[in-house]
Protein backbone atom coordinates (compact mmCIF):
# COMPACT_ATOMS: atom_id res chain seq x y z
CA UNK A 1 0.00 0.00 0.00
CA UNK A 2 1.10 3.56 -0.70
CA UNK A 3 2.20 5.77 2.15
CA UNK A 4 -0.79 8.15 2.51
CA UNK A 5 1.59 11.06 3.07
CA UNK A 6 3.00 10.57 -0.45
CA UNK A 7 1.04 11.91 -3.42
CA UNK A 8 -0.25 9.52 -6.06
CA UNK A 9 1.95 11.16 -8.68
CA UNK A 10 5.11 10.94 -6.60
CA UNK A 11 4.40 7.32 -5.67
CA UNK A 12 3.89 6.45 -9.35
CA UNK A 13 7.07 8.07 -10.58
CA UNK A 14 9.25 5.35 -12.13
CA UNK A 15 12.59 7.10 -11.78
CA UNK A 16 16.10 5.58 -11.73
CA UNK A 17 16.10 6.03 -7.94
CA UNK A 18 12.76 4.23 -7.72
CA UNK A 19 14.11 1.30 -9.74
CA UNK A 20 17.02 0.90 -7.30
CA UNK A 21 14.62 0.98 -4.36
CA UNK A 22 12.26 -1.53 -5.97
CA UNK A 23 15.14 -3.89 -6.74
CA UNK A 24 15.98 -3.79 -3.06
CA UNK A 25 12.35 -4.57 -2.22
CA UNK A 26 12.42 -7.57 -4.55
CA UNK A 27 15.37 -8.99 -2.64
CA UNK A 28 14.17 -8.17 0.87
CA UNK A 29 10.39 -8.54 0.94
CA UNK A 30 7.91 -11.36 0.47
CA UNK A 31 4.99 -10.46 -1.77
CA UNK A 32 1.40 -11.61 -1.87
CA UNK A 33 1.41 -11.50 -5.69
CA UNK A 34 4.37 -11.43 -8.06
CA UNK A 35 3.44 -10.66 -11.67
CA UNK A 36 5.71 -11.77 -14.51
CA UNK A 37 5.26 -9.71 -17.67
CA UNK A 38 4.98 -5.98 -18.30
CA UNK A 39 2.44 -6.04 -21.11
CA UNK A 40 -1.11 -4.78 -20.77
CA UNK A 41 -2.39 -7.88 -18.94
CA UNK A 42 0.53 -8.05 -16.52
CA UNK A 43 0.42 -4.32 -15.76
CA UNK A 44 -3.36 -4.56 -15.40
CA UNK A 45 -3.01 -7.48 -12.97
CA UNK A 46 -0.51 -5.49 -10.89
CA UNK A 47 -2.95 -2.56 -10.71
CA UNK A 48 -5.81 -4.86 -9.74
CA UNK A 49 -3.88 -6.66 -7.02
CA UNK A 50 -2.30 -3.53 -5.55
CA UNK A 51 -5.64 -1.69 -5.51
CA UNK A 52 -7.07 -4.52 -3.34
CA UNK A 53 -4.42 -3.81 -0.72
CA UNK A 54 -2.11 -6.72 -1.57
CA UNK A 55 1.69 -6.50 -1.52
CA UNK A 56 2.59 -6.68 -5.21
CA UNK A 57 5.67 -6.85 -7.43
CA UNK A 58 5.92 -6.79 -11.22
CA UNK A 59 9.00 -7.84 -13.20
CA UNK A 60 9.54 -7.49 -16.94
CA UNK A 61 12.57 -8.74 -18.87
CA UNK A 62 12.61 -5.91 -21.37
CA UNK A 63 10.47 -2.75 -21.34
CA UNK A 64 6.81 -2.10 -20.66
CA UNK A 65 4.76 -3.20 -23.70
CA UNK A 66 7.92 -4.34 -25.49
CA UNK A 67 6.04 -7.20 -27.14
CA UNK A 68 2.45 -7.52 -28.32
CA UNK A 69 1.13 -4.59 -26.28
CA UNK A 70 2.94 -1.93 -28.33
CA UNK A 71 2.21 -3.40 -31.76
CA UNK A 72 -1.58 -3.47 -32.05
CA UNK A 73 -3.97 -1.63 -34.38
CA UNK A 74 -4.29 1.02 -31.62
CA UNK A 75 -8.00 0.29 -31.19
CA UNK A 76 -10.12 -0.21 -28.09
CA UNK A 77 -13.00 -2.04 -29.74
CA UNK A 78 -15.62 -4.72 -29.42
CA UNK A 79 -14.74 -6.39 -32.70
CA UNK A 80 -17.38 -6.20 -35.42
CA UNK A 81 -16.26 -9.52 -36.89
CA UNK A 82 -16.91 -11.29 -33.58
CA UNK A 83 -20.59 -10.53 -34.11
CA UNK A 84 -20.45 -12.61 -37.30
CA UNK A 85 -18.78 -15.40 -35.32
CA UNK A 86 -21.62 -15.10 -32.76
CA UNK A 87 -19.18 -14.45 -29.90
CA UNK A 88 -21.79 -12.09 -28.49
CA UNK A 89 -20.60 -12.22 -24.89
CA UNK A 90 -17.10 -11.24 -25.99
CA UNK A 91 -18.46 -8.26 -27.96
CA UNK A 92 -20.58 -7.07 -25.05
CA UNK A 93 -17.70 -7.48 -22.61
CA UNK A 94 -15.30 -5.58 -24.86
CA UNK A 95 -17.73 -2.74 -25.52
CA UNK A 96 -18.37 -2.36 -21.80
CA UNK A 97 -14.63 -2.05 -21.25
CA UNK A 98 -14.38 0.43 -24.13
CA UNK A 99 -16.92 2.66 -22.39
CA UNK A 100 -15.09 2.48 -19.06
CA UNK A 101 -11.74 3.34 -20.62
CA UNK A 102 -13.11 6.24 -22.66
CA UNK A 103 -15.12 7.83 -19.88
CA UNK A 104 -13.50 6.96 -16.55
CA UNK A 105 -10.30 4.92 -16.55
CA UNK A 106 -8.25 6.61 -19.28
CA UNK A 107 -10.17 9.37 -21.11
CA UNK A 108 -6.86 11.12 -21.83
CA UNK A 109 -5.63 8.10 -23.79
CA UNK A 110 -8.81 6.62 -25.32
CA UNK A 111 -10.93 8.76 -27.64
CA UNK A 112 -13.53 8.16 -30.36
CA UNK A 113 -12.40 7.53 -33.93
CA UNK A 114 -14.96 7.45 -36.78
CA UNK A 115 -14.73 4.41 -39.08
CA UNK A 116 -16.54 3.79 -42.36
CA UNK A 117 -17.83 0.39 -43.45
CA UNK A 118 -17.92 0.79 -47.26
CA UNK A 119 -20.83 -0.96 -49.00
CA UNK A 120 -19.55 -2.57 -52.24
CA UNK A 121 -21.02 -1.47 -55.57
CA UNK A 122 -23.58 -4.06 -56.73
CA UNK A 123 -26.97 -4.45 -58.39
CA UNK A 124 -29.98 -2.88 -56.60
CA UNK A 125 -31.07 -6.09 -54.87
CA UNK A 126 -27.57 -6.78 -53.54
CA UNK A 127 -27.19 -3.19 -52.37
CA UNK A 128 -30.39 -3.46 -50.33
CA UNK A 129 -29.25 -6.77 -48.82
CA UNK A 130 -25.74 -5.48 -48.02
CA UNK A 131 -26.98 -2.29 -46.40
CA UNK A 132 -29.46 -4.25 -44.33
CA UNK A 133 -26.88 -6.89 -43.34
CA UNK A 134 -24.10 -4.49 -42.36
CA UNK A 135 -26.57 -2.02 -40.89
CA UNK A 136 -27.98 -4.70 -38.62
CA UNK A 137 -24.47 -5.62 -37.49
CA UNK A 138 -23.48 -2.03 -36.65
CA UNK A 139 -26.85 -1.45 -34.94
CA UNK A 140 -26.22 -4.54 -32.80
CA UNK A 141 -22.75 -3.16 -32.03
CA UNK A 142 -24.30 0.05 -30.72
CA UNK A 143 -26.94 -1.92 -28.81
CA UNK A 144 -24.31 -4.05 -27.06
CA UNK A 145 -22.49 -0.86 -26.09
CA UNK A 146 -25.68 0.48 -24.53
CA UNK A 147 -27.56 2.82 -26.84
CA UNK A 148 -28.92 4.89 -24.00
CA UNK A 149 -26.01 4.46 -21.62
CA UNK A 150 -24.20 7.60 -20.58
CA UNK A 151 -20.98 5.62 -20.19
CA UNK A 152 -20.72 4.33 -23.76
CA UNK A 153 -18.26 7.11 -24.65
CA UNK A 154 -18.91 6.89 -28.43
CA UNK A 155 -21.46 8.46 -30.83
CA UNK A 156 -24.03 6.26 -32.58
CA UNK A 157 -23.67 4.93 -36.13
CA UNK A 158 -25.07 6.61 -39.25
CA UNK A 159 -25.91 5.44 -42.79
CA UNK A 160 -24.29 7.35 -45.68
CA UNK A 161 -24.95 7.55 -49.42
CA UNK A 162 -22.10 7.14 -51.88
CA UNK A 163 -21.69 10.92 -52.11
CA UNK A 164 -21.87 11.19 -48.33
CA UNK A 165 -19.16 8.56 -47.92
CA UNK A 166 -16.87 10.24 -50.45
CA UNK A 167 -17.43 13.61 -48.80
CA UNK A 168 -15.96 12.16 -45.59
CA UNK A 169 -13.39 10.01 -47.41
CA UNK A 170 -12.62 11.54 -50.85
CA UNK A 171 -9.93 8.95 -51.59
CA UNK A 172 -12.55 6.19 -51.86
CA UNK A 173 -13.06 5.05 -55.46
CA UNK A 174 -16.59 5.97 -56.51
CA UNK A 175 -16.93 2.89 -58.73
CA UNK A 176 -16.16 0.54 -55.82
CA UNK A 177 -18.81 1.65 -53.32
CA UNK A 178 -22.58 2.11 -53.13
CA UNK A 179 -22.44 3.98 -49.82
CA UNK A 180 -21.13 3.37 -46.32
CA UNK A 181 -22.03 3.13 -42.65
CA UNK A 182 -20.13 5.26 -40.19
CA UNK A 183 -19.61 3.99 -36.66
CA UNK A 184 -17.22 4.84 -33.86
CA UNK A 185 -14.67 2.88 -31.87
CA UNK A 186 -11.95 3.88 -29.44
CA UNK A 187 -8.38 4.74 -30.43
CA UNK A 188 -5.38 4.81 -28.10
CA UNK A 189 -1.62 4.63 -27.95
CA UNK A 190 -1.23 1.07 -26.70
CA UNK A 191 2.28 1.43 -25.25
CA UNK A 192 1.46 4.66 -23.39
CA UNK A 193 -1.59 3.01 -21.83
CA UNK A 194 0.59 0.19 -20.51
CA UNK A 195 3.10 2.67 -19.06
CA UNK A 196 0.22 4.44 -17.31
CA UNK A 197 -0.98 1.13 -15.91
CA UNK A 198 2.50 0.32 -14.58
CA UNK A 199 2.77 3.75 -12.99
CA UNK A 200 -0.69 3.42 -11.47
CA UNK A 201 0.35 0.06 -9.96
CA UNK A 202 3.46 1.74 -8.56
CA UNK A 203 1.29 4.54 -7.16
CA UNK A 204 -0.71 1.86 -5.31
CA UNK A 205 2.48 0.56 -3.68
CA UNK A 206 3.66 -2.11 -6.13
CA UNK A 207 7.36 -2.71 -6.75
CA UNK A 208 7.80 -2.39 -10.52
CA UNK A 209 11.07 -3.34 -12.24
CA UNK A 210 11.89 -3.67 -15.94
CA UNK A 211 15.06 -5.25 -17.36
CA UNK A 212 14.52 -7.98 -14.75
CA UNK A 213 14.50 -11.38 -16.38
CA UNK A 214 12.94 -14.39 -14.67
CA UNK A 215 15.27 -17.36 -15.10
CA UNK A 216 13.44 -19.98 -13.05
CA UNK A 217 10.90 -20.75 -10.34
CA UNK A 218 11.50 -21.30 -6.65
CA UNK A 219 9.73 -24.41 -5.35
CA UNK A 220 9.04 -26.02 -2.04
CA UNK A 221 7.83 -29.55 -2.68
CA UNK A 222 5.18 -29.15 -5.42
CA UNK A 223 4.43 -25.49 -4.74
CA UNK A 224 5.85 -22.41 -6.45
CA UNK A 225 7.01 -19.90 -3.83
CA UNK A 226 8.82 -17.34 -5.97
CA UNK A 227 11.19 -16.83 -8.88
CA UNK A 228 14.84 -16.32 -9.70
CA UNK A 229 15.61 -12.97 -11.35
CA UNK A 230 18.54 -11.56 -13.29
CA UNK A 231 19.01 -7.77 -13.39
CA UNK A 232 19.90 -7.13 -17.03
CA UNK A 233 21.10 -3.61 -16.29
CA UNK A 234 23.89 -5.11 -14.15
CA UNK A 235 25.29 -7.92 -16.34
CA UNK A 236 27.94 -8.88 -13.81
CA UNK A 237 25.54 -9.25 -10.91
CA UNK A 238 24.30 -12.59 -9.67
CA UNK A 239 20.75 -13.86 -9.90
CA UNK A 240 18.62 -13.26 -6.84
CA UNK A 241 15.48 -14.77 -5.39
CA UNK A 242 12.09 -13.07 -5.11
CA UNK A 243 9.65 -14.68 -2.68
CA UNK A 244 5.90 -14.58 -3.22
CA UNK A 245 2.81 -16.41 -2.00
CA UNK A 246 1.40 -16.41 -5.53
CA UNK A 247 3.08 -15.97 -8.92
CA UNK A 248 1.01 -14.71 -11.86
CA UNK A 249 2.49 -15.24 -15.32
CA UNK A 250 1.00 -12.86 -17.90
CA UNK A 251 3.51 -13.57 -20.63
CA UNK A 252 1.44 -13.63 -23.83
CA UNK A 253 3.10 -15.57 -26.63
CA UNK A 254 5.66 -16.88 -24.11
CA UNK A 255 2.96 -18.54 -21.99
CA UNK A 256 3.87 -22.07 -23.04
CA UNK A 257 7.38 -21.51 -21.70
CA UNK A 258 6.10 -21.24 -18.12
CA UNK A 259 5.30 -24.90 -17.78
CA UNK A 260 8.43 -25.82 -19.71
CA UNK A 261 10.41 -24.31 -16.86
CA UNK A 262 8.71 -26.84 -14.56
CA UNK A 263 9.21 -29.81 -16.89
CA UNK A 264 11.27 -31.69 -14.32
CA UNK A 265 8.16 -32.21 -12.16
CA UNK A 266 5.96 -33.18 -15.06
CA UNK A 267 3.80 -30.05 -15.20
CA UNK A 268 1.63 -29.78 -18.31
CA UNK A 269 0.59 -26.37 -19.59
CA UNK A 270 -3.19 -26.89 -19.58
CA UNK A 271 -3.59 -24.80 -22.73
CA UNK A 272 -1.55 -23.98 -25.81
CA UNK A 273 -0.93 -20.51 -27.17
CA UNK A 274 -0.33 -19.90 -30.85
CA UNK A 275 1.35 -16.74 -32.10
CA UNK A 276 -0.37 -14.93 -34.95
CA UNK A 277 1.65 -12.22 -36.70
CA UNK A 278 -0.03 -8.92 -37.44
CA UNK A 279 1.79 -6.40 -39.64
CA UNK A 280 0.89 -2.70 -39.93
CA UNK A 281 2.07 0.04 -42.28
CA UNK A 282 2.26 3.74 -41.41
CA UNK A 283 1.90 6.32 -44.21
CA UNK A 284 1.68 10.13 -44.06
CA UNK A 285 -1.76 11.73 -43.73
CA UNK A 286 -1.20 13.43 -47.11
CA UNK A 287 -1.09 10.03 -48.87
CA UNK A 288 -4.84 9.49 -48.34
CA UNK A 289 -7.61 12.09 -48.19
CA UNK A 290 -10.15 11.26 -45.52
CA UNK A 291 -11.56 12.32 -42.17
CA UNK A 292 -12.46 8.84 -40.91
CA UNK A 293 -11.03 5.35 -40.89
CA UNK A 294 -12.05 2.37 -43.02
CA UNK A 295 -12.74 -1.28 -42.22
CA UNK A 296 -12.58 -3.63 -45.19
CA UNK A 297 -13.21 -7.34 -45.56
CA UNK A 298 -10.40 -9.46 -47.01
CA UNK A 299 -10.24 -13.12 -47.91
CA UNK A 300 -8.53 -14.04 -44.64
CA UNK A 301 -9.20 -11.24 -42.17
CA UNK A 302 -10.26 -7.60 -41.94
CA UNK A 303 -8.26 -4.55 -42.97
CA UNK A 304 -8.23 -1.26 -41.06
CA UNK A 305 -7.18 2.11 -42.46
CA UNK A 306 -7.06 4.39 -39.42
CA UNK A 307 -6.19 8.08 -38.97
CA UNK A 308 -3.30 8.44 -36.53
CA UNK A 309 -2.38 12.08 -35.94
CA UNK A 310 -0.49 13.18 -39.01
CA UNK A 311 -0.42 9.63 -40.34
CA UNK A 312 -2.51 6.62 -41.32
CA UNK A 313 -2.15 3.11 -39.91
CA UNK A 314 -2.96 0.29 -42.34
CA UNK A 315 -3.28 -3.25 -41.07
CA UNK A 316 -3.34 -6.04 -40.40
CA UNK A 317 -2.18 -9.44 -41.50
CA UNK A 318 -3.10 -12.58 -39.55
CA UNK A 319 -0.64 -15.43 -40.14
CA UNK A 320 0.93 -18.16 -38.03
CA UNK A 321 4.41 -17.34 -36.66
CA UNK A 322 6.90 -19.80 -35.20
CA UNK A 323 10.16 -17.86 -35.37
CA UNK A 324 11.72 -15.17 -33.15
CA UNK A 325 9.07 -13.96 -30.72
CA UNK A 326 10.97 -10.99 -29.31
CA UNK A 327 11.29 -9.22 -32.65
CA UNK A 328 8.79 -10.56 -35.22
CA UNK A 329 9.70 -9.41 -38.70
CA UNK A 330 7.54 -8.03 -41.49
CA UNK A 331 8.49 -9.39 -44.90
CA UNK A 332 8.12 -7.87 -48.37
CA UNK A 333 5.24 -10.31 -48.89
CA UNK A 334 3.38 -8.88 -45.86
CA UNK A 335 3.86 -5.33 -47.09
CA UNK A 336 2.77 -6.20 -50.63
CA UNK A 337 -0.36 -7.93 -49.29
CA UNK A 338 -1.44 -4.88 -47.31
CA UNK A 339 -0.81 -2.51 -50.20
CA UNK A 340 -2.73 -4.75 -52.60
CA UNK A 341 -5.71 -4.93 -50.25
CA UNK A 342 -5.97 -1.21 -49.51
CA UNK A 343 -5.39 -0.20 -53.12
CA UNK A 344 -8.58 -1.95 -54.22
CA UNK A 345 -10.59 0.98 -52.79
CA UNK A 346 -8.25 3.99 -53.11
CA UNK A 347 -8.34 6.39 -56.04
CA UNK A 348 -4.55 6.85 -55.82
CA UNK A 349 -2.76 3.56 -55.18
CA UNK A 350 -0.13 3.53 -52.45
CA UNK A 351 3.38 2.26 -53.14
CA UNK A 352 6.32 1.35 -50.94
CA UNK A 353 7.59 4.91 -51.46
CA UNK A 354 4.65 6.15 -49.36
CA UNK A 355 5.56 4.04 -46.35
CA UNK A 356 7.02 5.84 -43.34
CA UNK A 357 7.01 2.95 -40.87
CA UNK A 358 6.29 -0.75 -40.52
CA UNK A 359 5.69 -2.72 -37.35
CA UNK A 360 4.85 -6.34 -36.61
CA UNK A 361 3.38 -7.87 -33.46
CA UNK A 362 2.27 -11.27 -32.25
CA UNK A 363 -1.22 -12.00 -30.93
CA UNK A 364 -1.36 -14.72 -28.25
CA UNK A 365 -4.29 -16.90 -29.34
CA UNK A 366 -5.60 -19.88 -27.41
CA UNK A 367 -4.94 -22.76 -29.76
CA UNK A 368 -7.87 -24.78 -31.05
CA UNK A 369 -8.76 -26.96 -33.98
CA UNK A 370 -8.99 -24.12 -36.51
CA UNK A 371 -6.42 -24.19 -39.30
CA UNK A 372 -6.34 -20.40 -39.63
CA UNK A 373 -5.17 -18.16 -36.80
CA UNK A 374 -7.83 -15.64 -37.83
CA UNK A 375 -10.45 -18.17 -36.64
CA UNK A 376 -8.88 -18.89 -33.26
CA UNK A 377 -10.67 -17.58 -30.20
CA UNK A 378 -9.88 -14.23 -28.60
CA UNK A 379 -11.20 -15.68 -25.33
CA UNK A 380 -8.85 -15.79 -22.38
CA UNK A 381 -8.12 -18.51 -19.85
CA UNK A 382 -6.73 -18.67 -16.31
CA UNK A 383 -5.18 -21.90 -15.07
CA UNK A 384 -3.09 -23.04 -12.11
CA UNK A 385 -0.72 -25.73 -13.45
CA UNK A 386 1.05 -25.94 -10.10
CA UNK A 387 0.19 -24.68 -6.62
CA UNK A 388 1.19 -21.03 -6.34
CA UNK A 389 1.48 -20.40 -10.09
CA UNK A 390 -1.32 -18.81 -12.12
CA UNK A 391 -1.17 -18.49 -15.92
CA UNK A 392 -3.41 -16.05 -17.79
CA UNK A 393 -3.37 -16.01 -21.58
CA UNK A 394 -5.41 -15.29 -24.68
CA UNK A 395 -7.92 -12.46 -24.75
CA UNK A 396 -7.50 -9.10 -26.45
CA UNK A 397 -6.09 -5.75 -25.48
CA UNK A 398 -9.51 -4.17 -24.91
CA UNK A 399 -10.45 -6.70 -22.22
CA UNK A 400 -7.17 -6.59 -20.31
CA UNK A 401 -8.96 -5.39 -17.15
CA UNK A 402 -11.34 -8.37 -17.16
CA UNK A 403 -8.42 -10.77 -17.61
CA UNK A 404 -6.54 -9.09 -14.79
CA UNK A 405 -9.53 -9.23 -12.44
CA UNK A 406 -10.11 -12.91 -13.23
CA UNK A 407 -6.56 -13.99 -12.41
CA UNK A 408 -6.33 -11.84 -9.28
CA UNK A 409 -9.72 -13.15 -8.10
CA UNK A 410 -8.18 -16.60 -8.20
CA UNK A 411 -5.04 -15.42 -6.44
CA UNK A 412 -7.09 -13.78 -3.67
CA UNK A 413 -9.05 -16.98 -3.07
CA UNK A 414 -5.77 -18.85 -2.76
CA UNK A 415 -4.39 -16.30 -0.27
CA UNK A 416 -7.43 -16.70 1.97
CA UNK A 417 -8.89 -14.15 4.32
CA UNK A 418 -11.77 -11.81 3.41
CA UNK A 419 -12.38 -11.70 -0.34
CA UNK A 420 -11.81 -8.24 -1.75
CA UNK A 421 -13.59 -7.47 -5.02
CA UNK A 422 -11.80 -5.84 -7.94
CA UNK A 423 -12.36 -2.11 -8.03
CA UNK A 424 -10.38 -1.19 -11.14
CA UNK A 425 -13.59 -0.26 -12.98
CA UNK A 426 -13.71 2.73 -10.62
CA UNK A 427 -9.99 3.56 -10.60
CA UNK A 428 -8.75 6.28 -13.01
CA UNK A 429 -5.20 5.86 -14.24
CA UNK A 430 -2.61 8.53 -13.50
CA UNK A 431 -3.40 11.56 -15.61
CA UNK A 432 -7.11 10.79 -15.93
CA UNK A 433 -8.30 12.67 -12.84
CA UNK A 434 -9.62 16.08 -13.89
CA UNK A 435 -8.85 15.51 -17.57
CA UNK A 436 -12.10 16.97 -18.92
CA UNK A 437 -11.57 20.20 -16.98
CA UNK A 438 -7.93 20.36 -18.09
CA UNK A 439 -8.97 19.99 -21.72
CA UNK A 440 -11.62 22.68 -21.34
CA UNK A 441 -9.06 25.08 -19.86
CA UNK A 442 -6.24 24.26 -22.30
CA UNK A 443 -6.10 27.75 -23.84
CA UNK A 444 -5.73 29.37 -20.43
CA UNK A 445 -3.03 26.83 -19.56
CA UNK A 446 -1.16 27.69 -22.75
CA UNK A 447 -1.27 31.44 -21.99
CA UNK A 448 -0.05 30.95 -18.43
CA UNK A 449 2.92 28.87 -19.53
CA UNK A 450 3.80 30.89 -22.63
CA UNK A 451 3.31 28.03 -25.10
CA UNK A 452 0.88 27.45 -27.95
CA UNK A 453 -2.48 25.79 -27.45
CA UNK A 454 -1.29 23.07 -29.84
CA UNK A 455 1.56 22.15 -27.49
CA UNK A 456 -0.80 21.85 -24.54
CA UNK A 457 -3.26 19.76 -26.57
CA UNK A 458 -0.47 17.45 -27.69
CA UNK A 459 0.70 16.94 -24.10
CA UNK A 460 -2.81 16.53 -22.67
CA UNK A 461 -3.59 13.76 -25.17
CA UNK A 462 -0.46 11.89 -24.10
CA UNK A 463 -0.08 12.70 -20.40
CA UNK A 464 -3.49 13.97 -19.28
CA UNK A 465 -3.33 16.08 -16.15
CA UNK A 466 0.32 15.09 -15.65
CA UNK A 467 0.97 17.68 -18.37
CA UNK A 468 1.61 20.27 -15.64
CA UNK A 469 4.80 18.43 -14.68
CA UNK A 470 6.16 18.56 -18.24
CA UNK A 471 5.29 22.24 -18.52
CA UNK A 472 7.15 22.88 -15.26
CA UNK A 473 10.21 21.05 -16.63
CA UNK A 474 10.08 23.18 -19.78
CA UNK A 475 9.91 26.38 -17.71
CA UNK A 476 12.91 25.29 -15.63
CA UNK A 477 15.00 24.30 -18.68
CA UNK A 478 14.13 26.05 -21.99
CA UNK A 479 16.23 23.50 -23.91
CA UNK A 480 13.51 20.94 -23.12
CA UNK A 481 10.86 23.10 -24.79
CA UNK A 482 12.34 22.65 -28.29
CA UNK A 483 11.12 20.06 -30.82
CA UNK A 484 13.15 16.89 -31.02
CA UNK A 485 15.54 16.76 -33.98
CA UNK A 486 13.97 14.93 -36.91
CA UNK A 487 10.61 14.62 -35.14
CA UNK A 488 8.99 18.06 -34.74
CA UNK A 489 5.75 16.51 -33.47
CA UNK A 490 7.53 15.72 -30.19
CA UNK A 491 9.33 17.88 -27.64
CA UNK A 492 12.66 17.21 -25.97
CA UNK A 493 10.89 17.32 -22.59
CA UNK A 494 9.04 14.11 -23.47
CA UNK A 495 12.34 12.25 -23.72
CA UNK A 496 13.52 13.63 -20.38
CA UNK A 497 10.20 12.82 -18.73
CA UNK A 498 10.28 9.26 -20.09
CA UNK A 499 13.59 8.66 -18.31
CA UNK A 500 12.69 10.61 -15.19
CA UNK A 501 9.19 9.28 -14.50
CA UNK A 502 8.18 6.58 -16.99
CA UNK A 503 10.81 3.93 -16.46
CA UNK A 504 12.60 4.31 -19.81
CA UNK A 505 16.12 2.90 -19.54
CA UNK A 506 17.28 2.81 -23.16
CA UNK A 507 17.03 4.94 -26.28
CA UNK A 508 14.90 2.29 -27.97
CA UNK A 509 12.36 2.54 -25.12
CA UNK A 510 11.83 6.22 -25.90
CA UNK A 511 11.91 6.27 -29.69
CA UNK A 512 9.78 3.14 -30.07
CA UNK A 513 7.32 3.13 -27.15
CA UNK A 514 7.23 6.37 -25.07
CA UNK A 515 7.03 8.16 -28.42
CA UNK A 516 6.24 6.66 -31.85
CA UNK A 517 9.14 8.25 -33.71
CA UNK A 518 10.38 4.84 -34.92
CA UNK A 519 7.26 4.33 -37.05
CA UNK A 520 6.12 7.91 -37.70
CA UNK A 521 9.20 9.21 -39.52
CA UNK A 522 10.66 8.11 -42.83
CA UNK A 523 14.09 7.91 -41.19
CA UNK A 524 12.60 5.58 -38.54
CA UNK A 525 14.10 7.66 -35.74
CA UNK A 526 17.71 7.61 -36.94
CA UNK A 527 17.74 11.42 -37.36
CA UNK A 528 16.42 11.82 -33.80
CA UNK A 529 18.72 9.35 -32.06
CA UNK A 530 21.61 11.70 -31.22
CA UNK A 531 19.41 14.46 -29.79
CA UNK A 532 17.24 12.00 -27.84
CA UNK A 533 20.33 10.24 -26.43
CA UNK A 534 21.77 13.57 -25.30
CA UNK A 535 18.55 14.53 -23.46
CA UNK A 536 18.04 11.07 -22.00
CA UNK A 537 21.67 10.76 -20.99
CA UNK A 538 21.49 13.91 -18.91
CA UNK A 539 18.73 12.34 -16.82
CA UNK A 540 20.31 8.88 -16.53
CA UNK A 541 23.93 10.03 -16.17
CA UNK A 542 25.24 8.49 -19.40
CA UNK A 543 28.85 9.20 -20.34
CA UNK A 544 30.01 9.50 -23.95
CA UNK A 545 30.63 5.77 -24.22
CA UNK A 546 27.15 4.78 -23.10
CA UNK A 547 25.52 7.46 -25.24
CA UNK A 548 27.41 6.29 -28.32
CA UNK A 549 26.51 2.65 -27.62
CA UNK A 550 22.82 3.49 -27.30
CA UNK A 551 22.78 5.36 -30.60
CA UNK A 552 24.75 2.64 -32.39
CA UNK A 553 22.38 -0.04 -31.12
CA UNK A 554 19.33 1.89 -32.22
CA UNK A 555 20.73 2.54 -35.70
CA UNK A 556 21.63 -1.16 -36.05
CA UNK A 557 18.06 -2.08 -35.12
CA UNK A 558 16.67 0.28 -37.77
CA UNK A 559 19.02 -1.14 -40.38
CA UNK A 560 18.04 -4.73 -39.52
CA UNK A 561 14.34 -3.93 -39.69
CA UNK A 562 14.69 -2.19 -43.05
CA UNK A 563 16.57 -5.16 -44.43
CA UNK A 564 14.03 -7.66 -43.10
CA UNK A 565 11.24 -5.79 -44.89
CA UNK A 566 12.92 -6.42 -48.25
CA UNK A 567 13.04 -10.19 -47.77
CA UNK A 568 10.52 -12.39 -49.59
CA UNK A 569 9.20 -14.53 -46.72
CA UNK A 570 9.06 -14.99 -42.95
CA UNK A 571 12.19 -17.09 -42.60
CA UNK A 572 14.51 -14.78 -44.51
CA UNK A 573 12.97 -11.70 -42.89
CA UNK A 574 13.46 -13.23 -39.44
CA UNK A 575 17.09 -14.04 -40.21
CA UNK A 576 17.73 -10.43 -41.18
CA UNK A 577 15.96 -8.96 -38.16
CA UNK A 578 17.72 -11.07 -35.50
CA UNK A 579 21.03 -9.83 -36.82
CA UNK A 580 20.70 -6.78 -34.55
CA UNK A 581 21.30 -7.80 -30.91
CA UNK A 582 18.89 -6.68 -28.21
CA UNK A 583 20.16 -3.73 -26.21
CA UNK A 584 19.42 -5.64 -23.02
CA UNK A 585 21.63 -8.50 -24.13
CA UNK A 586 18.90 -11.12 -24.48
CA UNK A 587 19.64 -14.08 -26.72
CA UNK A 588 17.35 -14.65 -29.68
CA UNK A 589 14.18 -16.27 -28.36
CA UNK A 590 13.27 -18.80 -30.98
CA UNK A 591 10.23 -21.07 -30.88
CA UNK A 592 12.46 -24.09 -31.43
CA UNK A 593 14.35 -23.39 -28.21
CA UNK A 594 12.11 -23.36 -25.15
CA UNK A 595 14.80 -23.84 -22.57
CA UNK A 596 14.94 -20.20 -21.57
CA UNK A 597 12.19 -17.75 -20.61
CA UNK A 598 12.20 -14.41 -22.41
CA UNK A 599 9.37 -12.07 -21.40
Amino acid sequence: MRDPSVSRYTAGRLSPIRRTADLRRLRDEKFDVLVIGGGVTGAGAAVDAASRGLKVALVEARDFAAGTSSRSSKLIHGGLRYLEQLELHLVHEALTERGLLATRIAPHLVRPVPILVPLPAANPAQRVWQRGYYGLGVAAYDAFAGVFGGGRGMPLHRHLSRDGARHIFPSLRADKIAGAIRYYDGQMDDARLVVNLARTAAAQGAAVVTSARVTGFLREAREVVGVKVKDLESPGSEEFEVRAKTVVAATGVWSDDMSQMLHDVGVRPGFKVRASKGVHLVVPRSAITGEAGLILRTATSVLFVLPWGGHWIIGTTDTDWQLDRSHPAASARDISYLLDQVNTVLDRPLTTDDIEGVYAGLRPLLSGEADSTSKLSREHAVIEPMLGLMLVAGGKYTTYRVMAADVIDRAVRRLGGPFRESRTDQLPLLGADGYQAAWRDRQDTARRHGVTTGVVEHLLERYGTLTVHLLAMMAADPELAVPLAGAPEYLAVEVAYAALAEGALHLDDVLTRRTRISIETAHRGSASAEHAAQVMGQVLGWDDTVRTREVEHYLARVTAERESQTKPDDRTADAARVGAPDVRGLAGDRRADLLELDL
